[in-house]
């Protein structure tokens, strides 16, 4: 849109507080903004001087122009979050966050279960968190089944079912994790206190918790009862370590959300502390793309209200380093001196630098490792005097059961690493009976003809994995396809660790230990993996027919009956008419016999 044909619709735009959103030629929406006076701020894209290439980017691209009125600015700020969260606009600030994050739930049903879960369900129950590491939500589920006892099974515990004594206490209840509210020893008031207390320890408010314990220390105390006064007292000092562990400031600091933020170049990261009664409960960093030269500012208002928004954050007051436009009623805005929340933002600015530096730490890994990897590579080429550096690498393998069952596999490697979505599976179309020789060539000929086909780019190295039978058949199958020269075969030994190449009568042997020998080693391990975990799904899935069941004649039965009395079929083919009769009787066995013997 050009600064002419924008003063043709500039009337028509409102100057009341609220938001604009620009769309291109295609319907796409590019871009949200929010503004005090809409008409004013959208103009101020088409009168100024665009320096920035990005916003000139953005304005040639505008076709045309929506908004909407809001009552205030804090309306403004809270509906062009949302919808950037949204629809995500190409020139909006885009937090690089696309996790899942867990949650602990508390079901809506009698005697509520607790326990992690990853999706949200509009059934009634409460859900804390969102966590930001699993590790940290198991640890928490793990340190309330140390101090509170609470149910972990599943059982429907209705009044009814309770009152007809459906149910049994199980181990749970005799090692003291569970009162047993399945046999109706605790009340559900009783074990609503308990998951009150679980609320409680959650959200990091442990004072409540461990006055309940202290008063039920002191009652058991008075009633004797010593040995339910140790443990409760082992419960208390447990719960006072995990404080002793947590608290990093005052407790008088409250509930606090602490955010920093820290420019690496044009890529900003931003951290966030969760403090709740002076307890760090959660931290997070996160990546953040701008995409029209915002200023700190800007980046830090847009993620903190991402951020309090994603993780369900209610505090009413949130810590920064710098004034942030913040318009939310009931939420105070502190840019500390000094003091506790000076220490927390310094803390949140150091885990920032420390995520930046992990960043650094493992891209300088990873190009060390890919550096390695060539060298193997190189290494490879060198012992088998390839053409070419091998950085795509193929290999196939045979598979059957007790002689039946044929199967094929192909794993392929790509920089020396495994490529997972270019392995591919074969069930044998072509070939009656089991004949490696022939199955392998029925394998290598549908893959390369499928690339041939696509024009996709063919490996520097294929291995066969088998003797010089396979690697022939391999070969017939590349001649059938005009490829001949275009990639180069090699045999591997089954046992040997010994490669070959056609019409050679010395097989090479690479240097003992050598990386080369590893790599090769890996990728036989990852055919043969790939190919027996293949083989057994089919098996268990009951779709394989064995080789029995394609004779005429010869059922299923039959064929159960033969195979689990001489275990294979290879073993009833060398079998004799008679034996083969004592098992499937005179007129089964007549035509087993004579269709073994035709082949």
């Amino acid at each position: 849109m050009t600064a002419a044909e924008f003063q043709q619709v500039a009337p028509g735009i409102p100057q009341q507080p609220g938001i604009y959103k620009y769309y291109d030629s295609s319907d796409a929406l590019i871009y949200v903004g929010k503004a005090k006076s809409i008409r004013k701020r959208v103009s101020s894209y088409f009168n100024k001087t665009v320096n920035s290439y990005k916003t000139h980017e953005l304005v040639r691209r505008i076709h045309h122009i929506e908004f909407t009125i809001v009552n205030s600015e804090q309306d403004a700020f809270l509906l062009e979050n949302s919808l950037i969260k949204e629809f995500q606009p190409i020139f909006n600030i885009n937090l690089k966050d696309d996790k899942t994050y867990p949650f602990i739930v508390i079901k809506n049903e009698p005697f509520p279960r607790v326990f992690l879960t990853r999706k949200k369900i509009n059934d009634g129950s409460e859900y804390l968190g969102p966590y930001t590491s699993v590790k940290k939500v198991r640890e928490l589920i793990e340190f309330t089944r140390h101090t509170i006892p609470l149910r972990n099974c599943s059982l429907n515990l209705t009044e009814k079912n309770i009152r007809e004594k459906k149910f049994k206490v199980c181990l749970e209840y005799h090692l003291g994790n569970c009162k047993g509210p399945c046999e109706g020893h605790q009340t559900k008031e009783g074990y609503q206190e308990n998951i009150d207390q679980l609320k409680n320890l959650l959200k990091g408010n442990l004072a409540p918790v461990l006055k309940h314990f202290r008063d039920e220390m002191k009652k058991f105390a008075a009633d004797l009862s010593f040995e339910k006064a140790e443990i409760t007292r082992k419960k208390i000092e447990f719960l006072e370590n995990y404080q002793a562990r947590s608290v990093v400031v005052s407790i008088k600091t409250g509930d606090l959300d602490v955010f920093s933020l820290v420019k690496d170049k044009d890529i900003a990261f931003v951290n966030f502390l969760m403090v709740r009664n002076g307890a760090i409960v959660q931290t997070h960093t996160t990546k953040v793309e701008t995409h029209l030269d915002e200023t700190p500012e800007e980046i830090l208002s847009f993620s903190v209200a991402t951020l309090r928004s994603t993780f369900n954050s209610e505090a009413s007051e949130i810590v920064v380093p710098f004034p942030v436009e913040y318009p939310q009623d009931n939420i105070e805005v502190t840019v500390p001196k000094g003091g506790d929340k000076k220490k927390l933002l310094e803390l949140s600015e150091k885990n920032a630098d420390y995520f930046i530096e992990e960043i650094k730490n493992k891209a300088r890994l990873q190009l060390s490792k890919n550096t390695d990897k060539i060298k193997v590579l190189e290494q490879l080429q060198d012992n088998l005097q390839l053409p070419s550096l091998p950085v795509h690498i193929e290999c196939f393998d045979n598979s059957n059961f007790q002689g039946s069952y044929p199967v094929s596999a192909m794993v392929c490697f790509k920089n020396g690493e495994p490529s997972k979505k270019d392995y591919r599976h074969f069930n044998v179309k072509t070939v009656e009976g089991i004949n490696d020789f022939a199955s392998m060539k029925e394998a290598v000929y549908r893959r390369y003809k499928r690339l041939k086909e696509e024009e996709q780019p063919l490996p520097q190295l294929v291995i066969i994995d088998g003797g010089k039978g396979q690697l022939g058949a391999a070969l017939e199958a590349i001649a059938e396809l005009g490829l001949t020269g275009q990639t180069t075969l090699v045999g591997l030994a089954k046992n040997e660790e010994e490669l070959f190449f056609a019409g050679d009568q010395e097989s090479l042997k690479l240097p003992y230990n050598s990386e080369s020998l590893k790599l090769v080693r890996r990728i036989r391990d990852e055919v043969h993996r790939f190919g027996i975990t293949f083989h057994r799904q089919k098996r268990s899935k009951g779709t394989f027919k064995n080789e029995l069941e394609d004779i005429p004649g010869i059922g299923k039965a039959t064929a159960d009956i033969l195979l689990k009395e001489f275990r294979s079929v290879k073993n009833i083919r060398e079998k004799g008419l008679e034996e083969i009769a004592a098992v499937a009787g005179k007129a089964k066995a007549a035509i087993i016999h004579a269709y073994f013997n035709k082949q």
